[in-house]
């Protein structure tokens, strides 16, 4: 039985509202896979358990965590397959919290060191990369509703705007980048700003179109020599 989906082009972004195991194959290679796939932790307890101790006065986080309500996704960890698949993709990757899977040794971990203080969650995020490269290193505060630059969230994974330029930036080639698990769409945002090409997928209808609206924004909104979009494109498609 044939499936359809949801498939939206806003400038140079193609954007699928779809499971990423069935749109692999009909992705080309790309410069670079750049993703934060669920880790399988299910962090929607986390979350849940952190808004009760806060609640009641418990919690050690500088500022309370926006409620996101329940969700299921990330119970279960992309299978080992999965990911290698994704990695195939293209030659160059970097895949946050690679240290919940198996992936090869690498010389090159990206650290992202929240600035959070003491609360509960942990101090930095790690992508593991593929790169021929030394650890880096970005500081970027992030701890519940207090965050540099007072940036809007709306995702519970959600990573920094600057963090994604700063690691698409860093990729030794990313003119076009692909995100298997686009959430709402900071990777896409940070590749309309620095004039990437960018292929997305997400399978949650509600986050795929608030994807949509930030990518758009970003095209409203574009960063000196940055081409805005030719159009805008909605399409059902068959795979």
């Amino acid at each position: 039985m044939t499936e359809q989906f949801n498939k939206k082009v806003i400038g140079d972004c193609i954007l699928y509202n779809a499971d990423c195991v069935d749109v692999l194959s009909s992705i080309s290679s790309v410069d670079a896979v750049v993703t934060d796939p669920p880790y399988g932790i299910n962090e929607s307890s986390k979350k849940i358990a952190n808004r009760q101790r806060s609640k009641h006065g418990f919690s050690k986080s500088l500022a309370n965590q926006k409620d996101y309500g329940e969700f299921s996704w990330d119970k279960i960890r992309p299978t080992d397959e999965l990911i290698s698949n994704i990695r195939s993709k293209a030659k160059y990757q970097a895949i946050f919290g690679g240290n919940y899977f198996d992936l090869p040794p690498t010389s090159c971990w990206l650290i992202w060191d929240k600035l959070n203080g003491s609360n509960d969650f942990a101090d930095c995020e790690m992508a593991w990369t593929n790169w021929n490269k030394a650890i880096r290193k970005f500081d970027w505060l992030w701890n519940g509703m207090i965050r540099k630059n007072n940036e809007e969230r709306f995702h519970p994974t959600q990573k920094p705007l600057e963090l994604m330029k700063w690691v698409i930036s860093l990729c030794p080639q990313s003119n076009v980048v692909f995100d298997p698990f686009m959430g709402s769409g900071t990777t896409g945002v940070a590749c309309a700003k620095l004039g990437k090409k960018f292929i997305g997928v997400e399978l949650d209808p509600k986050n795929f179109q608030i994807a949509c609206q930030r990518i758009e924004k970003a095209y409203q909104e574009p960063d000196l020599f940055v081409s805005p979009p030719t159009e805008i494109k909605q399409e059902v498609m068959e795979l």
